[in-house]
């Protein structure tokens, strides 16, 4: 996709994925950033009484994207041999148990020696910018592919993603991903600090006092 060569270069999202023992990453860079990104709040405290106001904890976050994949740039360039099934195969792995690890677990449940847990999943990460590195947990994900090569490979395909951000209160203390909610949480309060307030005589007129 071309652009107006004096525009500014664009850092671009993306989804990765850092298996917790062996710290394989997997990166799903996103095409073209999305147009629009949706973030919704449930905010987690008393709402009445005397303990109205008073948070228990950090909101239940929530994003939802809508991407676009597509393989017309890459194959004009030798690449994109199969389309963007690829792009596609990775994203459904971040949902998938890998089949390694199923196969390992058929093997000791056979030789019925030890009781058989589900394996850790890997550390998914929603990277939004340097500043916005955000644990999650995929909750939604749905393919439209929309064209086909002559092999029935998918060219052009469009991404629906829906992740739950993870907190602190999410994740244990020894967890990989801990520190970082508590990072991004405090990067968020030093930016919240740069914002402007105003005047309250701009709201409530000149000498007026906020009866708190």
């Amino acid at each position: 996709m071309t652009t107006f060569p004096g525009s500014p270069r664009t850092l671009r999202g993306a989804v990765v994925s850092v298996e917790p023992t062996s710290l394989a990453r997997t990166v799903v860079a996103f095409q073209y950033n999305p147009h629009t990104l949706a973030r919704t709040f449930e905010v987690q405290g008393a709402v009445g009484g005397q303990e109205a106001g008073q948070l228990t904890g950090p909101p239940r976050e929530t994003v939802r994207v809508e991407l676009v994949l597509d393989a017309s740039d890459a194959q004009e360039v030798g690449l994109g041999a199969r389309g963007v099934a690829s792009q596609l195969a990775a994203l459904q792995g971040l949902v998938t148990p890998r089949s390694a690890d199923v196969l390992d677990n058929l093997a000791l449940a056979a030789s019925g020696s030890i009781e058989i847990l589900p394996p850790p999943g890997p550390v998914t990460l929603f990277v939004w910018g340097p500043r916005r590195v955000l644990p999650v947990a995929v909750t939604e994900l749905g393919f439209t592919e929309e064209a086909h090569d002559a092999a029935l490979n998918p060219t052009l395909a469009r991404v629906t993603l829906g992740m739950r951000v993870l907190t602190y209160a999410d994740l244990p203390a020894g967890h990989p991903a801990h520190a970082l909610t508590l990072a991004g949480q405090i990067n968020r309060e030093a930016l919240a600090a740069e914002a402007v307030t105003g005047a309250l005589d701009g709201v409530l007129g000149t000498n007026a006092r906020l009866p708190l």
